[in-house]
């Protein structure tokens, strides 16, 4: 088991069939640096204090939550309220539906996590269920009541194990239409597509995440060594690398920029016109 901590422990049930599982985070929380606020001279963070227009600063004691249900009009709600609202975390999640596995829109998944069996007891049935849905190729669903609220998931195997991933619920998203509306309603021109579609099956290849790289992130962190080098010193235009300036390009035809890119990138010579004759000029009648 890995040294992290399940964020729950439970069992997953299929019908009358229960197997302990434990849950844990696929993301890492800290892939990416994060930044407080700090007070220059000093060198100290920076706190917060709560302030009313008008008033100033309040008491903690004096806060309450409030769901504006009109402009500056507040529903005022105690946490106790809230508190009583809230789920108790269960230990059973039911397995309730199943649809095929590319039938959900990617647009509902949310956040992935590790599902894997508690115990020796629990393998045999954690493996018949994953293998059974790998060999069905569909996903279970069910909803897992977890730190007071209720989530919509999605389990599917995964490798050895299997992969839980929260669902967006429907009233949490936008419908597309009014975005799309203003796009024409017409299909692509059938030589553009034919080259698009080529240029897109050259370039296609297995998915291989490691291939990408978050550039920023790495010139974030190589920023942060850079200063730790210089002992915090602020950094000039002198200590930055050079830059690779962006090449232009002449392709304005969206059907020679499409066989310039199946090509490889390389722009298609123009033929040069052929050379005329330059026609001897009139001679001069004598006078």
């Amino acid at each position: 088991m890995p040294a992290s901590r399940p964020i729950w422990k439970g069992q997953l049930r299929l019908s009358l069939v229960s197997i302990a599982v434990e849950l844990y985070t696929a993301t890492k929380s800290n892939a990416k640096p994060s930044f407080r606020q700090i007070h220059e001279p000093s060198g100290k963070p920076v706190h917060y204090e709560k302030v009313v227009d008008g008033i100033g600063p309040v008491d903690k004691d004096e806060i309450m939550k409030g769901f504006e249900y009109e402009k500056d009009d507040y529903v005022l709600l105690t946490d106790d309220e809230i508190d009583a609202v809230k789920l108790e975390t269960r230990k059973t999640l039911d397995l309730t539906q199943f649809v095929c596995s590319n039938e959900i829109d990617p647009l509902y998944f949310d956040k992935p996590y590790y599902l894997v069996p508690s115990d020796d007891l629990a393998e045999d049935a954690f493996i018949v269920i994953r293998d059974a849905l790998r060999k069905a190729d569909k996903v279970g669903l069910g909803q897992l009541a977890l730190r007071g609220k209720e989530y919509l998931v999605a389990i599917k195997p995964a490798g050895k194990g299997m992969l839980l991933e929260t669902l967006h619920y429907e009233a949490e998203l936008r419908k597309a239409d009014p975005f799309f509306s203003d796009i024409p309603a017409k299909k692509a021109d059938p030589e553009l597509l034919e080259v698009a579609t080529a240029l897109i099956d050259k370039k296609t290849d297995k998915f291989d995440a490691g291939v990408f790289k978050d550039h920023y992130q790495a010139a974030l962190r190589e920023l942060i060594a850079r200063k730790l080098k210089n002992k915090g010193r602020k950094i000039t235009a002198e200590d930055e690398p050079p830059e690779s300036k962006p090449t232009k390009s002449n392709v304005v035809d969206l059907m020679a920029a499409l066989k310039s890119s199946l090509e490889g990138g390389k722009a298609t010579a123009k033929k040069p016109a052929p050379k005329t004759k330059a026609k001897a000029a009139p001679r001069k009648k004598a006078s």
